[in-house]
């Protein structure tokens, strides 16, 4: 069983989901783009076992406001608005995709309010060239502002450099979970994030880019170990 609630950020009216018992240590999860909270529903009671687990819709999603301007830095700024509304000083940080960027940003910004980190088939942001083509909107009702999606395709194109020069900023212990080679995103560049990261290590599991969704049961395992703080022969490094 979960809630659902809202509480609002400098006007903005942020929705989320909560799992477990409140004074548990925090998790708080991130979805890609174009999902939501829901993303989550299949994994968070699993991980609300001895935690207090927040599946946030980030503006422009779900039920949250669609207030039209999606900077990452925005969003960045908006988690931690969130977490400052709820009273929560440090969360272990989990992100898929779009949330991942906005969760290592969050991390390096404010690296002292991260317990822990994962990062799920997000790719560190480097210059496009060619550049990505801003895709035209598809017809009919969407879940999300397609103004996200245009607006973060122009930023993947010219990324602001400190954005992967600062990475190194990241104090949190931290896992990134690539999907393997059926994903979209290039390996490699999960390779580069993770060098890039203090602390880091990464592991494989061969899902595609919806890790946690695909191989739900890999996915919870390879965190479960690490948000326990696993060492030694059995954590998750390298390919799974």
């Amino acid at each position: 069983m979960h809630t659902l609630d809202s509480v609002e950020v400098d006007g903005v009216e942020l929705t989320y989901r909560v799992w477990g018992t409140a004074g548990d240590p925090p998790v708080l999860l991130l979805h890609g783009l174009g999902e939501g909270g829901v993303d989550w529903l299949a994994i968070a009671p699993h991980l609300a076992a001895g935690r207090r687990v927040y599946a946030l819709d980030l503006r422009g999603h779900g039920s949250s406001d669609w207030p039209g301007d999606y900077a990452l830095e925005r969003q960045r700024d908006e988690v931690a608005g969130f977490l400052g509304a709820l009273g929560l000083d440090r969360v272990t940080l989990i992100g898929h995709s779009y949330g991942g960027v906005v969760a290592y940003l969050f991390a390096q910004r404010f690296p002292g309010r991260v317990e822990r980190l994962v990062i799920e088939d997000a790719p560190p942001l480097l210059p496009q060239d060619p550049p990505l083509e801003v895709p035209p909107r598809p017809a009919g009702r969407l879940v999300f502002d397609w103004a996200v999606k245009t607006q973060f395709t122009e930023q993947r194109n010219a990324p602001d450099p400190r954005w992967t020069e600062e990475l190194a900023a990241i104090t949190a212990p931290t896992l990134v979970i690539g999907g393997g080679p059926s994903s979209h995103i290039p390996q490699e560049l999960l390779a580069e994030l993770a060098d890039r990261i203090p602390d880091c290590r990464l592991v494989t599991i061969d899902a595609g880019h919806l890790v946690h969704q695909t191989r739900p049961a890999e996915f919870l395992a390879a965190i479960g170990g690490f948000l326990e703080g696993a060492s030694g022969p059995d954590a998750p490094t390298g390919d799974g």
